[in-house]
């Protein structure tokens, strides 16, 4: 998926700001696609200048314009032969991970330090997923509500990992010797 994709889906509802879609980045698919502000207005710009949106600028007194992006027929089609076509392969990237499989240098005590600040955020995550709520009243909002769930079924398996993960580093400890306490 590449965040073009994001944004157009987002504009396939209703006409949004790039203030309005950086929000909806950080509060709804935050689990599962990142885009920070910057990322967001330079792809608003690119589909902007190859006319898959088109703008409307409102004007504000004592504030900068608003600019309001919708989709053109050119960026519905795009989208919807997104939708339509076969699945890209997943190539994730999870910095934990990474420095999970690469943290035994660290030590015990670091290593078991590096899981509990995971925990912490992990459970920060699901605590703001789980107060999201959706009627799920039509198909676009069954969906969205099974993404919800997914990203909250999501945490509570990486808190069972890191569970276990723990569980691990602490025989591995007692087995050389280390004491953790």
């Amino acid at each position: 998926m590449k965040l073009r994709h994001a944004i157009l889906g987002m504009l396939a509802n209703e006409p949004l700001s790039g203030y309005d879609i950086s929000r909806a980045f950080a509060s709804s698919v935050v689990h599962f696609w990142h885009a920070d502000q910057s990322q967001v207005y330079r792809t608003i710009n690119r589909l902007e200048a190859d006319g898959s949106i088109s703008t409307r600028v409102i004007t504000q007194s004592g504030r900068p314009d608003r600019r309001l992006h919708s989709l053109t027929d050119a960026g519905r089609a795009e989208l919807e032969a997104w939708l339509a076509s076969p699945l890209e392969p997943r190539q994730p990237k999870d910095s934990l991970l990474a420095r999970i499989f690469l943290a035994a240098p660290l030590g015990h005590h670091r290593v078991l330090s590096l899981l509990d600040e995971a925990e912490r955020a992990i459970r920060a995550d699901q605590e703001v997923l789980e107060t999201i709520e959706f009627d799920e009243a039509n198909l676009d909002t069954t969906l969205k509500a099974a993404i919800l769930r997914y990203g909250i079924d999501g945490s509570r398996q990486e808190l069972e990992w890191i569970e276990r993960t723990r569980q691990a580093v602490q025989q591995d400890a007692a087995r050389a010797g280390v004491t953790l306490n």
